[in-house]
């Protein structure tokens, strides 16, 4: 493991996935792993329940790592990999919000109403898998990092501002890059002593996008229906 990513999904993580990976810091562990993979989801899952985490098992064939899950379990992640450079990815806390509310607490949002609790047990009834990776995602995002509320505005942006102070109290100055994809690439490749390439810093997954890939993903899990084996 070379690079530790330890910024909130919805800063970049999926574009300085991209990043990384054109970078020769790749293949890069992203959420989007998790979701193309039903054995992934329940890694994660028993690890949310208290059973030990195998890393170099889960990250077997990985040279870094960004957004969740891993990030949910930073401080033990960079501890095991003590060699690891770590980055976190930034963004104007607000926006942040905004954005997460809209792509990855949107599905929350409307589990919060009596239909779409309603909807989502018939989806969980329906397909195991699904059940398992919401189930997984309630207790390693929504519950670990956010206290179980991912829908109050001052509180994801309490959250999100204190995540990003600890991290950098806690990660040696020497061995962490605070950064903004923004930036483009100049800060990440000085950080990594790599060169500067010449076609442009990777602007992938915008709320727009995220929302089509999500609904698509998504889709494919449920039409998937494996009949044993990953109930929750």
């Amino acid at each position: 493991m070379k690079l530790i990513g330890v910024g909130f999904g919805r800063t970049g993580t999926f574009s300085v996935k991209a990043a990384l990976e054109r970078l020769g810091h790749g293949p890069c562990y992203h959420m989007k792993e998790v979701l193309e993979d039903p054995a992934r989801i329940q890694q994660w899952l028993a690890i949310a329940r208290g059973d030990p985490a195998n890393w170099p098992e889960i990250f077997d064939g990985y040279a870094s790592t960004m957004d969740w899950p891993a990030v949910a379990y930073w401080r033990e992640l960079t501890a095991y990999y003590a060699d690891a450079k770590v980055l976190l990815t930034v963004r104007d806390a607000e926006r942040w919000q905004q954005s997460a509310e809209a792509t990855i607490f949107r599905y929350a949002g409307r589990v919060a109403t009596p239909t779409g609790r309603l909807v989502d047990r018939a989806l969980r009834w329906w397909n195991p898998e699904f059940d398992a990776f919401s189930t997984m995602v309630e207790q390693t995002v929504h519950q670990r990092d956010f206290g179980g509320d991912v829908v109050t505005k001052a509180h994801l942006i309490d959250v999100f501002e204190r995540h990003n102070v600890e991290v950098m109290a806690t990660i040696p100055a020497e061995r962490l890059l605070v950064y903004d994809v923004a930036q483009g690439w100049g800060p990440l490749c000085a950080f990594l002593e790599v060169p500067v390439p010449e076609e442009d810093f990777p602007r992938v997954n915008d709320s727009a996008a995220f929302q089509e890939n999500s609904r698509a993903r998504m889709k494919g899990i449920l039409l998937r229906r494996p009949a044993t084996g990953l109930r929750s």
